[in-house]
């Protein structure tokens, strides 16, 4: 039986694809006048990064190619984490001198499996220093989204030469067919008292570790 709220309702979308059907549909362009083309210097690209990174409560630490196992080891000692997992494909020096337990990311490690980590090191994809906001899209050496998201802490590695200075500039660098997480500080929210809470959405700690010589 059909009520006369679903006949008006079958009429009115009755006559919306009439019209549709009837009117000629125009060819419309959107203008896509984005600033392009910012450039800063690598002193100031690390500079701006590392001042939105802390503006944000995350941890920044800045050193060279060569130095990145003993950041990485030195970040996880002070954060006691004996348990770390790791994405496929992410550098193994990295964790060369970390004397903690190494886990190997898999698809077949459920997401909540993951809450077991103490902490997870990831490699980044791009970067923008204007937003302070860092690019994970799956690639090797950053692996699935889950396991960037549900350890409560991420040490992420970040080359300079992936930085760029605005967000178009950190697009055209993506794929977009990717599946992109977009990070920017410690997961945090807060209820309608203003009471800031950590560790809601994803990790409660964030250390980025800048490569300036990559």
């Amino acid at each position: 039986m059909t009520t006369p709220q679903a006949g008006a309702r079958e009429t009115v979308l009755g006559r919306v694809r009439d019209a549709l059907a009837l009117a000629p549909v125009p060819e419309i362009t959107i203008p896509r006048a984005y600033r392009t083309g910012r450039t800063l210097p690598d002193d100031e690209r690390l500079a701006l990064l590392t001042r939105r990174l802390v503006d944000y409560k995350a941890r920044v630490h800045t050193c060279t190619a060569e130095r990145t196992a003993d950041v990485v080891a030195d970040v996880l000692r002070e954060l006691n984490a004996r348990r770390t997992g790791v994405p496929d494909g992410l550098d193994e020096e990295w964790l060369g001198r970390y004397d903690g337990e190494v886990q190997q990311d898999s698809a077949d490690i459920p997401a909540p499996g993951l809450d077991a980590l103490d902490a997870v090191v990831t490699a980044s994809a791009v970067s923008c220093a204007e937003t302070g906001t860092i690019f994970l899209d799956g690639s090797p050496g950053q692996g699935r989204r889950a396991l960037s998201l549900v350890p409560d802490v991420h040490v992420c590695v970040v080359d300079l030469s992936t930085v760029e200075a605005g967000v178009p500039e950190a697009v055209a660098r993506l794929v977009p067919e990717r599946p992109t997480t977009l990070i920017s500080g410690p997961s945090a929210t807060s209820d309608i008292e203003l009471e800031r809470v950590e560790g809601v959405h994803g990790p409660r700690t964030l250390v980025v570790v800048i490569r300036t010589d990559v």
